[in-house]
């Protein structure tokens, strides 16, 4: 009874810091790992739910994706304008946001980091150690009107 009463206390204890260091995704069953392209993926879907957010990614990236849109089959990147850096327990985040004209940046920037750390960090179980914003255009409500009248002569 007392070799029992001395193991339980040490198996308490050392799975107890075990946990504490290893992180959710590792246990004594095994370990997950998560892809650089899953956690880009939640990060650049979250972003996208905020409203102000027009666009996700630069001139070359959203062009690229206008095109790829036209191609019967093809999907638009749920990751694009978004790059992440995963280790085994954190992840870090960078976001290209296009913004819509008259949205407070400020504002829209912790309503983003905080959806991106929330989602991220529910579904993956990483920490999430920081989420950079760069914004790189503002998205007129002009620039809509030129694609979709008709500037045409001839009718």
């Amino acid at each position: 009874m007392t070799a029992a009463a001395t193991k339980v206390p040490a198996q308490t204890t050392s799975s107890q810091p075990a946990a504490k260091t290893e992180g959710a995704l590792v246990s004594a069953q095994g370990s997950t790992s998560i892809s650089d392209v899953v956690v880009q993926k939640i990060a650049g879907l979250a972003t996208r739910e905020i409203p102000g957010v027009h666009a996700l990614g630069g001139g070359a990236a959203r062009a690229f994706s206008a095109i790829r849109e036209r191609i019967p089959g093809a999907t638009a990147s749920a990751g694009q304008g978004v790059s992440v850096e995963v280790g085994e327990k954190q992840a870090a985040v960078d976001l290209q946001v296009v913004v819509e004209y008259g949205v407070a940046i400020a504002d829209l920037s912790r309503s983003v980091r905080r959806n991106v750390i929330t989602a991220v960090e529910q579904m993956t179980g990483l920490e999430v150690v920081e989420v950079n914003i760069h914004v790189g255009d503002l998205h007129l409500p002009s620039d809509d009107d030129g694609e979709t009248t008709d500037t045409g002569r001839v009718q």
